[in-house]
């Protein structure tokens, strides 16, 4: 049986995401689709432009079987968090077979290489990498130059090679498979050439746009040039969910809730919160009251070192109440439960087999995840469970949906959890059409 594994945001789902989802699911010969995705913030510390119930709905409709939530406090981390994350949730479900991501160099080989090198360690290596960070560098950078300089300095390959640090999608390739080896998987890796715009391009340029671009247009209110970039079943979903008032939500709604926040805050408040050191705390509680709007905020937070992704980051750690202590212990220990976002018929039947080899429990009802937790405690398979580890944990996600909501337009919709009264997306073999 092959299980096919892969990592998503679909934020929103596009053209590209359709042609790598079906690449990857024919080139491991795939029987089962698990998706492990994001909730209602993504890595670059933004807002879902839709919620994840629906973006699961489109990830099904689309070609996957299940999808699982990859929980919030590694979904807002920088890479190596995230990839911890999302590489433990997929090894957990003791059935992934086979991972694929999107890779704009497509070099396996290549990325196999540095990430070797990333988990043995080297000291010489270590050495390069202190100094550059002593430098000024942001980590991505320091990382990449002080690689160039191990590898020159062993004569072991190419340094030319390690320009592929510097994309967004093989940093993160690069992450799953030093993820992968830490956790000792055999899982085999596939690489699915990345087609189209630079995932950060915000120019459209039609049908493989990047998700950037068709937000922005979203935002403009340009729906029809957003409707050639995306599968006919993702902008359907989007537009019932725009037309219900429950989107588009994008970072800069949060404006006047990440400026107030910050406002209200000391340092040594912002020091309970993971990532404020190197000075931020400082900056983050200065600019706060000197900025009219948060991307001036950012701006002048803005240093050499710091990249607007891990900005944008720790901007809504305090609302969300990430704290540094939970983080410390989540990228210790991983992910404490797997929460079932939605399936379709084949994937009830993958959930029924990873229900009896998961080392952790399996969340489906989020309103009964107490009586999950009690329950996990007495099950010998669980033995590396964490009771309050798990309950810290799945309560951030329950309070980022809660945050993302107060964005709807339509204020039936921000009343109420969502996560305690919607189930799975439960999806049933029919013919697509838009009003399923």
């Amino acid at each position: 049986m092959k299980v096919l594994g892969v990592v998503v945001e679909y934020n929103p789902f596009h053209n590209g995401h359709l042609y790598h989802l079906t690449e990857a699911k024919s080139i491991c010969d795939a029987d089962f689709t698990v998706a492990v995705m994001s909730g209602n913030f993504t890595q670059r510390g933004e807002p879902a432009i839709v919620d994840k119930f629906a973006r699961t709905e489109i990830a099904l409709r689309c070609g996957v079987d299940l999808v699982l939530e990859l929980p919030c406090v590694y979904a807002v981390q920088d890479a190596g968090g995230f990839a911890f994350g999302a590489i433990s949730s997929l090894a957990a479900t003791r059935v992934v077979t086979d991972i694929a991501f999107g890779s704009e160099s497509a070099d396996l080989e290549a990325l196999e290489k540095i990430a070797s090198i990333l988990v043995e360690q080297p000291p010489s290596y270590l050495r390069f990498l202190h100094e550059e960070l002593k430098k000024g560098h942001s980590f991505p950078n320091a990382r990449r130059i002080a690689l160039m300089r191990y590898v020159a300095y062993e004569k072991l390959f190419d340094p030319s090679t390690l320009k592929i640090t510097k994309r967004s999608n093989d940093i993160l390739g690069l992450e799953y498979i030093v993820n992968a080896k830490k956790l000792g998987l055999k899982t085999t890796f596939h690489v699915i050439k990345r087609i189209g715009s630079d995932y950060r391009d915000e120019n459209f340029k039609g049908t493989f746009s990047s998700a950037s671009a068709i937000r922005r247009k979203i935002k403009e209110g340009d729906f029809e040039s957003a409707k050639k970039a995306l599968p006919d079943e993702s902008y359907s979903i989007i537009m019932r969910e725009m037309d219900a008032g429950r989107g588009p939500v994008f970072y800069e709604d949060m404006e006047k809730l990440i400026l107030g926040t910050f406002r209200t805050m000391t340092r040594d408040e912002l020091n309970e919160f993971a990532g404020f050191n190197e000075g931020l705390d400082q900056r983050f509680v200065y600019y706060a009251v000197r900025s009219g709007t948060v991307q001036e905020f950012l701006e002048s937070v803005k240093a050499k070192r710091f990249t607007f992704s891990r900005l944008r980051r720790l901007s809504v750690y305090p609302i969300l109440k990430m704290r540094k202590k939970l983080v410390e212990e989540s990228n210790e220990k991983g992910p404490q439960y797997l929460r079932v976002l939605g399936f379709n018929e084949k994937g009830r039947q993958l959930l029924q087999l990873i229900k009896r080899l998961a080392p952790i429990p399996i969340v489906t009802n989020a309103s009964n995840y107490l009586n999950i937790s009690k329950k996990a405690t007495k099950k010998e398979r669980y033995e590396h469970f964490e009771p309050d580890l798990f309950k810290d944990q799945f309560e951030l996600d329950i309070r980022a949906t809660n945050v993302h909501s107060i964005f709807f337009t339509n204020s039936e919709e921000r009343s109420y959890e969502r996560d305690m009264r919607l189930g799975p997306v439960i999806i049933v073999s029919k013919p697509w059409n838009r009003h399923n």
